[in-house]
């Protein structure tokens, strides 16, 4: 990644990056590692509505978890996953939960690591039911002893060590919502459309910017924030049906049209891409653990690492 930080610019993932990651490099396939990063990335999303954590909070965490995984010098699901078993029926603090942590941490709304683990042992064991794995989620299932929370803690606090040396203590994220808000309102769409329509357009914007954190094209990672803000804008305004003036206006705010036609492409092929991994895993979890991930690939693909 570069290293060229400011308020309204993040640094963005090299075509290196983008093309070889560690986990290719030790032989898991690209839908599968695809299929586990974004299983990941909505499950650090989901653990942060648990958290009652702000939204520019969870972005920040899911970013800092795909950049952990990226490029052939990030982490490798060979080596780590993205949960660590700590034998074979118990799994402890994941990647996913150490990024919230971190993140939190420097924050206004820091969290506790009880909180933490509490609140991935409850995700645990509702991804194990959704899978057909559990007919009835018993609050014993979820529930952490004293001495699980000592060692789980421990571990929370090794994977911390572990991103902030894989990413060199780099955490800079700019993330796109003010400038959302900025943009609506340069192109004056409070004061232009009715009330109702404004505020629809702008939580419309919202909502696309939080889709797009989960694309499995990592484009908050490839686009900078201007670019994001714009596409959401676009795409928010066409479907509340307001009124954006005709001249090419994304290009005021730093965004070229190819690089807007690709946001808006990418933006609205999550839903589909959404709905086949539903189906892929509709039978089975998604392979967070060590010995998950291996147990896929001996069943699933061949040597060659086709399904």
């Amino acid at each position: 990644m570069t290293s060229q930080y400011s308020t309204i610019s993040n640094p963005l993932a090299t075509v290196t990056q983008l093309q070889t990651s560690g986990s290719q490099l030790d032989g898991i396939p690209a839908d599968l590692e695809r299929s586990i990063f974004f299983a990941g990335a909505s499950l650090t999303q989901s653990a942060g509505v648990l958290l009652r954590l702000p939204q520019d909070t969870i972005a920040k965490a899911v970013m800092t978890f795909q950049r952990f995984w990226l490029g052939p010098e990030g982490g490798s699901l060979k080596d780590y996953g993205a949960e660590v078993a700590m034998s074979s029926n118990k799994k402890t603090v994941d990647i996913s939960a150490a990024c919230i942590y971190l993140i939190a941490k420097p924050s206004s709304h820091p969290v506790s690591p009880r909180s933490v683990l509490n609140v991935y042992a409850y995700l645990s064991a509702k991804r194990s039911k959704a899978a057909g794995l559990d007919a009835f989620l018993n609050p014993e299932s979820y529930y952490v002893s004293e001495g699980t929370y000592q060692s789980r803690r421990t571990t929370l606090f090794k994977h911390e060590s572990l991103i902030l040396r894989h990413l060199g203590f780099q955490l800079h994220v700019s993330l796109p919502y003010t400038l959302c808000i900025n943009y609506l309102q340069a192109l004056e769409i409070f004061a232009t459309a009715d009330k109702s329509h404004a505020e629809a357009v702008a939580r419309r914007a919202f909502a696309y910017l939080n889709t797009a954190l989960l694309s499995p094209q990592l484009l908050y990672l490839t686009h900078q924030p201007p670019a994001l803000a714009v596409a959401a804008i676009y795409l928010a305004a066409k479907d509340e049906k307001v009124k954006l003036p005709e001249e090419e206006w994304w290009e005021v705010f730093d965004c070229e049209r190819e690089e807007l036609g690709f946001l808006v492409v990418g933006m609205l092929s999550l839903e589909n891409f959404a709905q086949e991994e539903k189906k892929k895993w509709a039978e089975r979890s998604v392979p967070f653990s060590l010995h998950d991930v291996e147990t896929e690939l001996s069943t699933t693909y061949d040597k060659a690492g086709r399904a």
